[in-house]
């Protein structure tokens, strides 16, 4: 190699570093910032809301807008059932699920904050809810039992699931037979912790489930919807995305 070749390559070497190094970023398509279970699924075309405050508001001041209590009525919650709550933070609606299904009920509590679920641990052997366990779930699966629940509850929690798609994907075998997600939310952009209804509706529709019922409650600042599967799920290639841009028109 002659003197001006290398003069000419040392440049480049350091120009590609910076590219791939110094700047941080990683190649197109690159998939290593996705657990390797998601990796079949496709991506929210959407942006995802990042984990808020477990502590979502004060327990005085949901159960003064009777919050749960209107949840539960609507979602037809009766004593015996089982039920999940997923992103069950610090047990709001869980210790309130678990007095509503009563003893022969019982209730799965959710949740990939391992801290949250320690604070929930203790608030159940203090308050012996000995209809409660604990599950600590991931981000692309759930990890609920196959064929075990009435209702699953996903309550102000959806617009922070990294891969929504596999999620719910998943999610679908965990039901009974005619069992229902329940997911409250707030009709704001994701990005600002909510989440435009007709996204919520074309995401849980791409993975095979159908709108039973829509309500919007302003009295606790959200609305409530429900699901049911619908169709027998699609193939993870087969899952076609939902824009978020698309879904506000």
């Amino acid at each position: 190699m002659t003197s001006a070749a290398r003069k000419n390559v040392l440049p480049l070497a350091i120009l590609a570093a910076l590219i791939l190094l110094g700047t941080g970023c990683k190649p197109t398509g690159s998939t290593s910032d996705r657990p390797e279970t998601a990796q079949a699924f496709p991506r929210p075309d959407r942006a995802v809301a990042a984990s808020g405050d477990t502590q979502f508001s004060t327990e005085a001041a949901r159960d003064e807008a009777g919050e749960a209590t209107k949840l539960m009525d609507w979602a037809a919650i009766s004593p015996g059932m089982t039920v999940a709550d997923i992103g069950a933070g610090e047990g709001y609606y869980t210790v309130r699920l678990a007095s509503r299904v009563g003893a022969k009920g019982r209730v799965l509590a959710q949740d990939i904050n391992r801290g949250a679920l320690k604070r929930l641990g203790e608030r159940i052997a203090r308050d012996r809810l000995d209809n409660v366990a604990i599950k600590e779930g991931g981000i692309d699966d759930p990890r609920l039992p196959k064929g075990s629940f009435d209702r699953i509850f996903l309550v102000h929690m959806y617009h922070e699931v990294t891969e929504p798609y596999a999620f719910t994907w998943r999610m679908r075998d965990a039901l009974k037979p005619r069992g229902q997600i329940i997911v409250v939310d707030r009709n704001r952009p994701t990005s600002q912790h909510g989440m435009p209804p007709k996204l919520l509706f074309c995401e849980f529709a791409a993975v095979g489930y159908r709108l039973m019922e829509f309500e919007e409650r302003p009295e606790v600042g959200a609305y409530f919807a429900r699901f049911e599967r619908d169709s027998a799920a699609p193939t993870p290639a087969e899952i076609n995305t939902c824009k978020e841009t698309a879904a506000r028109v």
